[in-house]
């Protein structure tokens, strides 16, 4: 029973490292398991919020105890014309002790954050930001949409 449960503690902190989309019809099973990880794919194009990816991890703790999470927002596409706009995150009610620079990242609803003002991210970039509350938020990407790099990058 032990080779068990350390499988599954691997199998568990594997899946809570890798952020992956569940609604896609591209889900497949781990050999074993009934854990279903959607690969994340190699062909060329946008694919909006399937290319975004959210990191959070535990940062420094304040002084005053309250504990910090540095947060990566991350355009995971390789292709040169993946810019992605109009970053909507699911957040709850998110707060933080520190204030977050609004142009990266803020709640505009209950459940309804905004990535770097609404404006693109393009291929390969990372957005990376850090509050301090009590807890973690779960942030996870509900909408993103393919815009053109060439006007993402104009003045």
């Amino acid at each position: 029973m032990r080779a068990t449960s350390s499988a599954w503690t691997v199998v568990l902190l594997l899946a809570a490292l890798v952020p992956v989309s569940l609604a896609s019809a591209s889900v497949h099973a781990v050999a074993g398991t009934d854990v279903r990880v959607r690969p994340h794919r190699v062909d060329d194009g946008c694919a909006g919020a399937d290319d975004i990816a959210i990191y959070q991890g535990r940062g420094t703790t304040l002084p005053s105890g309250v504990p910090a999470y540095t947060v990566d927002v991350m355009n995971r596409c390789s292709a040169g014309d993946c810019a992605i706009a109009g970053i909507h995150v699911r957040c709850g009610w998110f707060s933080s002790v520190t204030l977050v620079d609004p142009r990266k990242f803020r709640r505009l609803a209950r459940d309804d954050c905004l990535i770097n003002d609404g404006q693109p991210l393009l291929a390969g970039e990372t957005l990376s930001f850090e509050y301090a509350n009590s807890f973690p938020y779960p942030l996870a990407v509900a909408v993103a949409t393919c815009v053109d790099p060439a006007a993402a990058t104009s003045p």
